[in-house]
């Protein structure tokens, strides 16, 4: 902002990080944070693995139909869910709670969609052995399938995780306790409705995108590769 523009600061100094936590719950909206992203991540792979493996590997009626009406939420704008989703959350008595924060979230028809992708290419030869062998669905979807498109299910992951981590619409739509806020919105209270403080934004904004890149980090290499296979095979 400054003029002329520099790039380096003059001097170094953290009264913006402690302003942020001084004019937010910081500590609790992080936990609110955390807590709902970990329990997406958890729901959406669990649901999604389940989904794509039945529509790569097992044989329905009307399987292909209903698989091309799921892609078919990928092609709606994400906005006309808000109200739908909203009034059955308000009819459930879970505006304002943190669990009204995760629940639209537990399903992903892109985390089906990517998934489905890796089953598909896996070799049938491996079923039929463990069928021969005596396994049912759920120890060849368990016990040999799922370690087979781990890669698939860390990219998954790390996708969930950032989505849920910058979610802002639904949280600000569901919630207007700043106790039970997450990040996202949160971070928006930072803004002044006449001048805005944009070293105390740009501190709040640095917190929060630390632990996103700490993931990425951890599990750039499975990120990267279940990215490339997702886009060779099919």
């Amino acid at each position: 902002m400054k003029i002329p523009p520099t790039i380096l600061p003059e001097s170094l100094n953290t009264e913006s990080y402690q302003y942020v936590f001084d004019v937010l719950p910081f500590a609790k909206i992080y936990l609110n944070t955390v807590f709902v992203t970990v329990l997406t991540v958890l729901f959406q792979v669990a649901f999604c693995t389940m989904a794509a493996y039945g529509f790569a590997r097992i044989e329905f009626p009307f399987k292909n139909a209903l698989f091309l009406i799921l892609l078919a939420i990928l092609m709606v704008p994400g906005q006309i869910f808000l109200i739908p989703q909203y009034l059955i959350i308000q009819n459930l008595g879970l505006a304002n709670t943190i669990p009204g924060l995760f629940l639209p979230n537990l399903f992903s028809a892109f985390g089906t969609f990517l998934l489905r992708q890796f089953f598909m290419s896996l070799p049938k030869e491996l079923e039929e052995a463990a069928l021969l062998d005596g396994c049912n669905r759920f120890q060849i979807f368990g016990k040999i399938m799922l370690p087979l498109v781990k890669p698939g299910i860390v990219a998954l992951v790390i996708f969930t995780a950032r989505f849920a981590w910058n979610d802002f619409m639904w949280p600000l739509i569901v919630n207007s306790d700043p106790q039970k806020m997450t990040l996202a919105p949160s971070l928006s209270l930072l803004k002044g409705q006449y001048a805005t403080n944009y070293p105390v934004q740009m501190a709040g904004a640095v917190l929060a995108v630390i632990p996103m890149i700490v993931v990425f980090v951890i599990f750039q290499k499975q990120f990267i590769e279940g990215v490339a296979q997702s886009g060779i095979k099919g």
